[in-house]
C-alpha cells in the first residue's frame, strides 16, 4: 500500500536543516527566541512561495556548486550607477565592458531611495523598498539583474543596517508619537545615558559630525546618530527590526539580487563602556539573518562591510560556533592598507607580521581583496604589529598620511587629507588608485606600481574587486568640489565619472591587468579555499605569499621596491619546489638561479610553481 505521507518540500527540508542555527542565534539576543523564530520563518515562507522559478533554479545551482564565488576565475567590480552609466538602463548598455574584463560580480553602490542631500553618498536610506528615481525603477533593477545573470554576473547592492535616514517612515512615525516605531531607534529623554556612552565612543566624522547623539525637537529626545545627525541608529535589541530587515532583504533577493553588502555591520549592537563596535551580538544577528536567507533563497551571499582592526576581522566570516554561518565575504581591509604601506616604505616586514596574525577564513568563505573602494583610506596600522616590526605605530601612520597626501619629500602620490582629527593626529586619505600610485605626478614607475599592487590582491586569496576606473587608470577628479553637495567631502575626488568610450590604453594599465586576470583564471591554485601563508621576508622589500592547494604550492613573490631584489633558493627548498622545474606563470619563463637566488626586477611580481617530471 502506498504511503499517504507527503514528502517534505524543499522549504521544509531547509527549515529542518537550519532551524537549530536560527534559534541558537536568537537565544543570545531575545527573551522569546522561539516566537521570533516563528515570525522569521513566516517571512521566509512567504518569500519562498513568491520566488520566481528562475531563481529557485539558481538556488539549486548554487547549492550544487557552493564554491562558485571562490574560484580563480571570479572577479568583482564596484561602481556608482550614476558615475558608471547614469542610470540602471545606462549600466546595461556597458555590460560588454564588464564581460570583457571577466567580471562575475558587480557591486552597485547605494541605489535605494535616500533622503535629499546631504545623504552620506546614499547611505542615509529613506525607503528600502524603492530605487532612486533618478537612477530608474524597481523594474529597471530587476531587468538589469536578469541581464547580468545571463552573462554569469551576480549583482550586489548595499543594505544599510545600522541606521535609517531621519526621513524614513519608521523615523517619521516615531517623531509623530508612534511608541512602537520609537522603539525601533535608540532614544533618550536627557543626556544622562548619552554622556556615559560618549566616554568610550570614538567619532566617525569628527570634522562635520562630532559626537554620537543628536537632539530632535519633534522627537523631544536625544537619538543615537553614529555617523551624521540625519542618520538614526536602529535598536537591534528590538526583534521587530530584525524581522523588518529579513522581509526587505528577501524582497530584493526575489528581484534577482544575489549579494548583499551589509553596511556598517560592526556598529549594530551597543554596550556601555565599549566603543560599541564588534560586539558578540553582531555575529548572532548576522547568523540569524543569514539563516533566514539560506532557507528562503540560498543563492544569496552576505558581504560584511566591517572595516575593523585585524583582531576583529575574521569573526565576520565566522569563527568558533559561527564558522561558516555568518557572512560569506568580508573586506580584507588590512591587506589593502598594507599594500599601500609597502609601496610607500619599500619594506614588507610590517605587512608580513600583520597579515600573519590573521587566521585563515573558513573554507566556505572568501575575503574581498581590493586596492581602493568608494571610501577614504584609514591607516589601520596596529601599534603592536608596528612595535614588533621595529616601528612606532603613530609615526608610521603619520608617514603614510604625509606620503599619500604628497607632502613627504620624494612622494609620487597625489591624495587629499580626509577628516583630520587634531586630538589623535589621525588623518585619512582620499584619492584614486592611479593618483595615489604616481600617475597624476607623471612618475614613470606608476604603471608598474599599479600592476604590482593588483598582482598582490589577485594572488593573495579571495574575491578581488576592481573599483570603477582603476582598469583604465582614472585620476582624481579635480572638479570634485564643483557640486555643492560634494564640496565638504573630498572622497568625491576618487569617484570620477566613467569616460565613455574609455580612454586609449597609452600606459599599458588595461593590457597589463587583462594579462594578470587571464593568468589568474588559469591557476586553480588561487581558489579562495586554498590556504594562504605569508612568509617572513628574506629580502626586506619582497613580499612572499604561498598558496597551498591540491595542485601543489604556488609562490607569489612581489618586489615592492624600485630596485632589483631576489628570492633565495632556500624558499623553494622549504616549499618542496627545489626538485622541479620552476615556471613563472606571469611571464611564461622558466627562471634560473643566479647563484643561490632568483632575481626580481623593480616593482616586479612572479607567480611560481614547480613542474616535476613523471617517475
Amino acid at each position: 500500500m502506498l504511503s499517504s505521507v507527503r514528502p517534505p518540500s524543499e522549504f521544509e527540508t531547509r527549515v529542518e536543516r537550519w532551524r537549530h542555527d536560527l534559534v541558537g542565534s536568537l537565544e543570545r539576543l531575545y527573551d522569546d527566541p522561539v516566537d521570533v523564530a516563528q515570525r522569521l520563518l513566516a517571512i521566509a515562507r512567504n518569500a519562498y512561495d513568491a520566488r520566481p522559478d528562475e531563481l529557485h533554479d539558481l538556488d539549486q545551482r548554487r547549492l550544487d556548486e557552493p564554491d562558485w564565488f571562490q574560484r580563480s576565475s571570479a572577479l568583482g567590480y564596484a561602481a556608482y550607477v550614476d558615475r558608471f552609466g547614469a542610470t540602471l538602463k545606462g549600466v546595461a548598455e556597458h555590460l560588454d565592458h564588464l564581460s570583457g574584463l571577466g567580471v562575475t560580480y558587480l557591486h552597485l553602490m547605494p541605489l535605494l531611495t535616500p533622503r535629499p542631500a546631504p545623504n552620506d553618498g546614499g547611505y542615509a536610506v529613506a525607503d528600502y523598498t524603492t530605487v532612486r528615481e533618478d537612477l530608474g525603477s524597481n523594474e529597471d533593477l530587476r531587468d538589469l539583474a536578469a541581464a547580468l545573470r545571463e552573462r554569469g554576473i551576480s549583482l550586489c547592492i548595499d543594505l544599510v543596517l545600522n541606521h535609517t535616514a531621519r526621513e524614513h517612515a519608521w523615523a517619521a512615525a516615531a517623531r509623530a508619537g508612534d511608541a512602537e516605531k520609537r522603539d525601533y531607534y535608540l532614544v533618550y529623554p536627557d543626556r544622562h545615558l548619552p554622556d556615559q556612552y560618549e566616554q568610550s565612543l570614538p567619532e566617525v566624522f569628527p570634522d562635520f559630525a562630532p559626537g554620537n547623539f543628536t537632539w530632535d525637537d519633534e522627537l523631544e529626545a536625544w537619538v543615537w546618530t553614529t555617523f551624521n545627525d540625519y542618520q538614526w541608529d536602529l535598536n537591534w535589541a528590538n526583534p521587530s527590526v530584525l524581522c523588518e530587515f529579513a522581509e526587505i532583504l528577501l524582497g530584493w533577493a526575489n528581484a534577482g539580487i544575489e549579494v548583499f553588502r551589509l553596511d556598517a555591520i560592526a556598529f549594530l549592537w551597543k554596550r556601555m563602556g565599549t566603543n560599541c563596535q564588534n560586539q558578540p551580538e553582531v555575529h548572532h544577528l548576522t547568523q540569524a539573518l543569514r539563516t533566514v536567507a539560506r532557507i528562503a533563497a540560498p543563492a544569496v551571499l552576505f558581504k560584511a562591510e566591517a572595516i575593523v582592526g585585524p583582531a576583529d576581522l575574521a569573526a565576520y566570516l565566522g569563527t568558533g560556533a559561527h564558522a561558516g554561518k555568518v557572512c560569506d565575504l568580508a573586506y580584507h581591509n588590512s591587506l589593502m592598507v598594507q599594500v599601500w604601506s609597502m609601496l610607500a616604505s619599500g619594506e614588507v616586514g610590517l605587512a608580513a607580521l600583520a597579515l600573519q596574525n590573521l587566521p585563515q577564513p573558513p573554507p566556505t568563505t572568501s575575503w574581498i581583496t581590493y586596492l581602493r573602494c568608494h571610501d577614504d583610506i584609514g591607516w589601520a596600522i596596529d601599534d603592536t604589529d608596528a612595535w614588533r616590526a621595529g616601528l612606532n605605530g603613530h609615526a608610521h601612520r603619520r608617514f603614510l598620511a604625509d606620503w599619500y597626501a604628497g607632502s613627504f619629500p620624494g612622494s609620487w602620490a597625489r591624495g587629499l587629507v580626509f577628516q583630520e582629527n587634531h586630538q589623535t593626529g589621525d588623518r585619512r586619505i582620499s584619492g584614486s588608485l592611479a593618483s595615489l600610485a604616481g600617475r597624476q605626478a607623471d612618475d614613470p614607475a606608476a604603471t608598474a606600481r599599479i600592476l604590482l599592487a593588483h598582482s598582490v590582491i589577485l594572488s593573495f586569496g579571495g574575491l578581488p574587486v576592481i573599483w570603477m576606473g582603476d582598469e583604465v587608470g582614472l585620476l582624481n577628479d579635480l572638479g570634485w568640489a564643483d557640486d555643492p553637495a560634494h564640496a565638504a567631502d573630498n572622497r568625491w575626488a576618487h569617484r570620477p565619472r566613467m569616460p565613455w568610450p574609455v580612454p586609449e590604453d597609452t600606459d599599458g594599465i588595461r593590457e597589463g591587468l587583462d594579462h594578470l586576470l587571464h593568468v589568474r583564471a588559469s591557476l586553480p591554485h588561487l581558489h579562495a579555499a586554498s590556504p594562504t601563508e605569508v612568509w617572513d621576508p628574506r629580502d626586506p622589500g619582497v613580499l612572499l605569499v604561498v598558496r597551498r592547494s591540491p595542485h601543489g604550492p604556488l609562490l607569489a613573490a612581489a618586489n615592492m621596491t624600485d630596485r632589483a631584489a631576489h628570492v633565495p633558493s632556500e624558499v623553494f627548498y622549504w616549499l618542496g619546489m627545489a626538485g622541479g622545474e620552476l615556471v613563472d606563470h606571469l611571464t611564461g619563463d622558466r627562471p634560473r638561479f643566479d647563484g643561490d637566488s632568483i632575481a626580481l626586477g623593480p616593482y616586479a611580481a612572479a607567480w611560481l610553481t614547480a613542474e616535476h617530471g613523471n617517475t
